[in-house]
């Protein structure tokens, strides 16, 4: 912003000027205050002061996992998570999805727009400057408007005939005609005194932050859902191949009944639970091969491929067979900072904030300053010569009197969306607060039964290599093996479904967490946790 400078001083002489001398020092003083005030009043904001709503003050220092566990030291960041399953072919089906899944590409399109919008915001903070050129032509009668008026003044009508008898008066011209050219530059700004526009452009920018964000929360979703689809087709199609070989066991199964029961060994009844058993365990062999189906055609998808073409890429999905890297005993809470949906919802907190003094600011008067500086010219050569120029200056100050009460109540509106955003941003965060809770429980439970069902398939196998011997030896019968196979087989079906349950509870602490706890490692360079903007930080750390 600029002032107008003391009284210049006119050299003596000059047609149409006055020498004016410089105001007095004490009026030097004076406009000295008035700038400093005014440069004062355009650095204040209207803007509420933060105020993070209560249960973000009450959030715990950490996250147990082990009770009574410290929190482990060290720095921490939502790397390339995905790694820690240790699955080669998990690793390259989510780098193809990360390129080509077009949820992302409309994520990204989103934050697109968002920038541009936060563009047009900073715009109103800058001075705006354009271009005219225009020809203006003109031909009026004389004997109306200011011809007839000046004719009058004159003694006579401008362009009237003279009367047989009157003093011959001299006749004028019967149209003024003139045409004007004219190019200039045009300026407007208006003096954000208030904070009105800067507190609209930060929230913009905290909107396009939120917005990344959100970019962020689409991309764990689908990370979420590939790793979840692929160990969903692990699963099915581990089930698909051991049902398959339990089909096999239980048609001997029943092959064998039949030949006791033709020897009156067996009754009926047991023949025909045999039989049973066979006939469910078929049927339902057709809705695992659907549900498998169903699962890589959703994992097609997330790879923004056709069904056909997803089996390069697939390789051969596997599931985890031992325990997975293990979690710290404690987990500090610095972490939830870096899940996109709460940094989301504190920055739009924030703009909401920010928003509520800018529509305050509506409430008090504006300064606003306009200027054309040009060439006018008769003939366009005339636009050529500088001493044609020409310049207009007007510095306005409008002040809303009365407006119907609307712009009090964009303010009492705005309030509310702040208080909305409050609540939003209070509950995303007791929310994020229980998921990780949750997760880690959850996490600690499927590893105890993953681990309990591969002691049980231990002592499966270890039954049916006795059996084995048995029949071998000749001391047990075949029908005896061939349970002793069948139940290995059941046993290894159920711990394939316990490992997917248990690699999908370790993916929920990832999206619990946003991300990851694993520890940085030395000397390679890992994205940090941009949470600056964010309103507050309730763990009293330095993010």
């Amino acid at each position: 912003m600029s002032i107008l400078p003391p009284s210049a001083r006119v050299s003596p002489g000059s047609a149409g000027t006055i020498d004016r001398p410089y105001p007095p020092r004490r009026a030097q003083w004076s406009r000295g205050l008035g700038l400093l005030a005014l440069l004062v009043l355009a650095g204040c904001s209207l803007a509420p002061a933060p105020e993070p709503p209560a249960p973000v003050q009450r959030l715990p220092a950490e996250y147990t996992f082990l009770e009574g566990a410290p929190a482990s030291a060290g720095t921490w960041s939502p790397v390339r998570w995905w790694s820690s399953y240790g699955d080669p072919d998990l690793d390259r089906l989510v780098e193809v999805v990360l390129e080509a899944n077009l949820d992302l590409a409309e994520a990204i399109a989103r934050v697109e727009e968002v920038r541009a919008m936060a563009g047009i915001a900073t715009a109103d903070l800058l001075p705006a400057l354009g271009g005219s050129a225009d020809v203006i032509n003109s031909s009026n009668p004389t004997n109306t408007g200011f011809g007839r008026q000046i004719g009058e003044l004159l003694g006579g009508g401008a362009g009237d005939s003279t009367a047989p008898g009157d003093t011959l008066q001299p006749r004028g011209p019967d149209r003024f005609s003139n045409t004007t050219w004219s190019a200039a530059l045009n300026l407007s700004y208006e003096v954000d005194f208030w904070g009105r526009a800067r507190n609209d452009r930060v929230a913009a920018i905290r909107d396009l932050s939120a917005s990344e964000s959100d970019l962020q929360s689409a991309l764990l979703g689908v990370l979420a859902g590939t790793i979840t689809t692929y160990y969903e087709v692990a699963d099915l199609q581990t089930r698909v191949a051991l049902t398959g070989e339990i089909v096999g066991v239980l048609e001997e199964r029943v092959e064998q009944t039949a030949t006791r029961y033709d020897r009156g060994l067996v009754s009926s009844f047991e023949l025909y639970q045999v039989r049973q058993d066979l006939q469910n365990t078929a049927a339902g062999l057709p809705q695992l091969r659907t549900a498998l189906q169903d699962a890589r055609g959703r994992l097609a998808v997330l790879a923004g491929r056709y069904p056909g073409e997803l089996a390069p890429i697939l390789g051969t999905p596997s599931l985890p067979t031992a325990d997975l890297p293990d979690i710290p005993p404690a987990v500090p809470s610095d972490l939830l900072w870096q899940r996109p949906d709460v940094r989301s919802a504190g920055l739009r907190m924030e703009a909401a904030r920010l928003r509520v003094g800018a529509r305050r600011a509506e409430l008090l008067p504006r300064l606003s300053l306009t200027g054309t500086l040009g060439l006018q010219s008769n003939d366009p050569e005339g636009l050529t010569d500088l001493s044609q120029w020409f310049r207009n200056l007007t510095a306005g100050l409008t002040a809303p009197l009365f407006q119907g009460g609307r712009l009090r109540a964009n303010v009492g509106a705005q309030d509310a969306r702040w208080d909305q955003q409050r609540a939003v941003y209070g509950r995303t965060v007791l929310t994020a607060v229980s998921e990780v809770e949750t997760a880690l429980a959850r996490v600690r439970m499927e590893a105890d039964r993953f681990a309990f069902l591969r002691g049980q398939l231990e002592e499966a196998e270890a039954s049916v290599d006795l059996q084995s011997r048995r029949y071998a030896s000749g001391v047990a019968g075949y029908a005896d093996y061939l349970d002793a196979l069948r139940n290995r087989l059941t046993v290894q079906t159920v711990l394939a479904t316990a490992a997917r349950d248990y690699a999908l509870a370790r993916l929920g602490v990832h999206r619990a967490l946003g991300g990851t706890w694993i520890e940085e490692m030395a000397g390679v360079d890992l994205p940090a946790i941009d949470a600056a903007a964010l309103p507050s930080d309730p763990t009293g750390s330095n993010r």
